[in-house]
């Protein structure tokens, strides 16, 4: 990957820092000062806090010091206007040259643009989709695993050291009835007539597999014996069979992940990780023997009245200490996860982030003062809630699935509408925001379709490059050569105010993904190209009206190759972003 490279947001802060160190007695924080986008773009390129963090260190008015400030930079040679407003605030407008020189770096640096070391290779575990293996998975999933997939190459791509986990959760009562379904499957397979599946067992017809393979493997060696004997060895089956129907249907999303890891694996193999990690926490007064006090309200998750082992979670900002042993003494689901994130910790990250779905909302607390507590206070955790997701088909809610026998799948989705349109529209909503998904409206060529309108934006490029070969035969094909050809383009041609936002856009990319990256939320890539391709889309039909605006003016060859150099900035950018976001950047669409 290319050396990281410093954007137009990096550069202003760095001279307008300077500009307070000239002002400012020496020794003042100048980590405080910042520079943002304004609210209302009326205002200008970006504006800065810094007169107002600093007056009361400087012994100065924040106005007073604003002006002091703006004098100084209406003498650098990237600013063209300086405005203080309110108590103190400062507006900067920026010279065209300074977007022209965003522009020659894209060119540059090409696929890089926009790579970032804000990570500076911090160890991050992502932790999505995690579904329990007792069936295909559904389109909520679908928008977890798109969602982690996206944060986790944003961070990549921002300078972290990222490691996708997906925890299997393949112990307690979920998988024994897993294993008791695909048992009658088993039955099945070897010829009896099984009836209605009962209540309480998995239905649908995805088990059958699992069931024609055992009755393979064995025979009807297990159906004569007692459950105590065939169970594990069913659910072992079912288990491995589950995780790779869902690794199949994550790879058609392109989903995968680094690490699988095993919830069994915490009791088993001569090693009691659960164990160990409450008795870590006991020794340091984090764990005691108590009542919890009766519910309030609605019924506290856990409690009994009984005495019985408690966390102290209370001392780390949860609401209710919580229980980690059941009444027959077998481990909490709570305190299983304890041990897990335990286990990240032990290797090395500090930084953890899970995707959860919309039913664990009110075990976000919990979770968090576990991890404070296994860490003492050096890890955290960043828990990120994906809201349900609505599956519609022209309006109407579609009906359920056979394979499944409760729901639609992800796999059925996918197969339908295609890839690219379920993981662009998964991230064209933020994650905690419910999400409708109309599979007819995701496949029209629209502008009301955002990953169409966006992937067209790219092929309109793509277009436009091979049309300019008839006025520019020397245009290389290929999009390196074609970018270093551009590089010498006499860029001072684009004074369109039109062009110079579309410039001022791309220039803004690198923020984009920084600020993305640091809040972890990919959905502002997606809201980002969707405006990029936008200002594109409607620089293309002003040409059709004004043909001296248009991208390929036969007479005029210095005028073209500028403005192919910003065609070539656009695509490189909605390609970048494209690809983050793990859509495919088409060069046609018909």
């Amino acid at each position: 990957m290319a050396a990281t490279q410093k954007n137009i947001f990096a550069e202003v802060l760095d001279r307008v820092r300077a500009v307070c160190a000239g002002l400012l007695p020496p020794g003042i924080d100048l980590s405080r000062v910042v520079v943002e986008p304004p609210r209302d773009a009326s205002h200008g390129d970006m504006a800065t806090n810094a007169a107002m963090v600093l007056a009361k260190d400087a012994g100065k008015k924040p106005r007073e010091l604003a002006d002091a400030i703006a004098e100084k930079l209406r003498g650098d040679d990237l600013v063209e206007k300086v405005d203080v407003a309110g108590p103190g605030f400062i507006n900067l407008t920026l010279k065209p040259a300074a977007w022209l020189d965003s522009l020659r770096e894209v060119l540059r640096a090409g696929s890089d643009y926009g790579h970032s070391g804000i990570g500076a290779g911090e160890k991050v575990n992502v932790e999505f989709v995690s579904a329990n293996p007792t069936g295909p998975m559904h389109v909520g999933h679908g928008r977890g695993a798109v969602f982690g997939d996206a944060l986790a190459s944003l961070l990549a791509f921002t300078g972290f050291k990222v490691t996708r986990e997906y925890y299997i959760n393949d112990a307690g009562a979920q998988v024994d009835v897993l294993a008791r379904s695909a048992f009658l499957r088993y039955r099945e397979a070897l010829g009896e007539n099984i009836g209605a599946i009962p209540e309480g067992l998995y239905p649908g017809d995805y088990l059958k597999p699992v069931g024609a393979a055992l009755a393979a493997e064995f025979g009807a060696k297990l159906k004569t014996k007692p459950e105590a004997e065939w169970l594990a060895t069913v659910r072992a089956k079912a288990i491995a069979m589950m995780m790779e129907s869902i690794r199949d249907d994550l790879a058609a999303l392109n989903v995968r992940h680094d690490e699988f890891f095993s919830e069994r694996s915490l009791i088993e193999g001569g090693k009691d990780q659960v164990g160990a990690a409450i008795a870590s926490l006991r020794t340091q007064g984090h764990v005691y023997e108590g009542r919890l006090p009766p519910p309030k309200g609605a019924p506290v998750e856990g409690w009994e009245d009984r005495e019985q082992t408690l966390f102290r979670s209370t001392e780390f900002g949860d609401d209710v200490d919580r229980p980690l042993l059941k009444s027959d003494g077998s481990y909490t689901y709570f305190a299983s996860d304890i041990a897990y994130h335990k286990s990240k910790f032990d290797r090395g990250f500090k930084n953890m982030i899970d995707v959860w779905g919309a039913d664990h909302g009110g075990y976000v607390k919990r979770m968090q003062a576990a991890v404070k507590a296994v860490s003492a206070g050096k890890a955290e955790l960043d828990v990120k809630i994906v809201q349900l997701v609505k599956l519609l088909r022209a309006g109407e809610p579609v009906k359920m699935s056979k394979r499944s026998g409760e729901f639609v799948t992800l796999r059925e989705v996918v197969d339908e509408v295609g890839r690219d349109a379920v993981r662009f529209m998964m991230l064209y909503r933020k994650n905690d925001a419910p999400l409708d998904f109309d599979m007819e409206k995701v496949k029209e060529q629209s502008k009301d379709n955002p990953v169409f309108y966006v992937q067209y934006g790219h092929a309109r490029g793509s277009s436009i490059f091979r049309n300019a070969r008839e006025a520019l035969p020397d245009l290389p094909q290929d999009a390196k050569k074609r970018a270093a050809f551009l590089s010498k383009a006499p860029l001072e041609k684009l004074t369109d105010a039109a062009e110079l936002s579309i410039l001022r856009r791309i220039a803004l990319y690198p923020r984009h993904l920084e600020a993305a990256a640091l809040a972890h939320e990919p959905h502002r890539i997606s809201f980002y190209l969707y405006e990029l391709a936008s200002e594109f889309h409607a620089q293309f039909t002003r040409g059709k009206d004004l043909p001296h605006l248009r991208f390929i003016i036969q007479n005029d060859p210095e005028i073209t190759v500028a403005r192919l150099a910003l065609v070539q900035g656009i695509v490189t950018v909605l390609a970048s972003g494209l690809t983050l976001l793990g859509v495919q950047a088409p060069e046609e669409m018909r």
